[in-house]
């Protein structure tokens, strides 16, 4: 029995605001810094995006220097997937800036890229290993080029 269970006042569950307003503002300084999976995949996909798109140009150079018979069809395609690796880009660079995250340059060690970040004063170090960012990328250009395909698709034939 504790001391507090004979006082009627305690019985009540009412909370004055002020007490509210400590108890959340509590809450949020334990979270400030901890980031979450949603913000780690936001910064894998910020690491993730200027690989899309130097692989891009890459193949786009390749590409221009070749005497293939689609080599405008397929120009056309891989900048359109430039576009919106662009677009996803900013948007995602828009919002770790929002969340107050910055991310800084990468070391590769042993097969796996670091990159450190900041995200609301907590500072850590993020690390992919290749086969799993190469593993990303493919997925990601499937996604773009379904996209592609779709739309193109749906469009009346001539």
């Amino acid at each position: 029995m504790s001391k507090l269970d004979g006082n009627e006042r305690w019985k009540s569950k009412m909370l004055l605001t002020e007490h509210q307003e400590q108890y959340v503002n509590r809450n949020k300084n334990l979270q400030t810094g901890r980031i979450t999976t949603e913000e780690l995949t936001m910064i894998r996909d910020a690491i993730m995006f200027p690989y899309m798109l130097t692989m891009c140009d890459k193949s786009l150079q390749d590409l221009k220097n070749s005497t293939h018979l689609f080599k405008q069809l397929f120009e056309q395609v891989i900048q359109i997937i430039m576009n919106y690796i662009t677009k996803d880009l900013s948007k995602i660079n828009r919002e770790l800036r929002q969340r107050n995250i910055k991310i800084f340059s990468d070391e590769t060690h042993d097969g796996i890229i670091y990159h450190r970040y900041v995200c609301r004063g907590y500072e850590d170090q993020f690390g992919i290993v290749r086969e799993v960012l190469r593993s990303e990328i493919s997925i990601r250009f499937t996604k773009y080029a379904t996209r592609i395909l779709s739309h193109l698709k749906s469009e009346q034939p001539i």
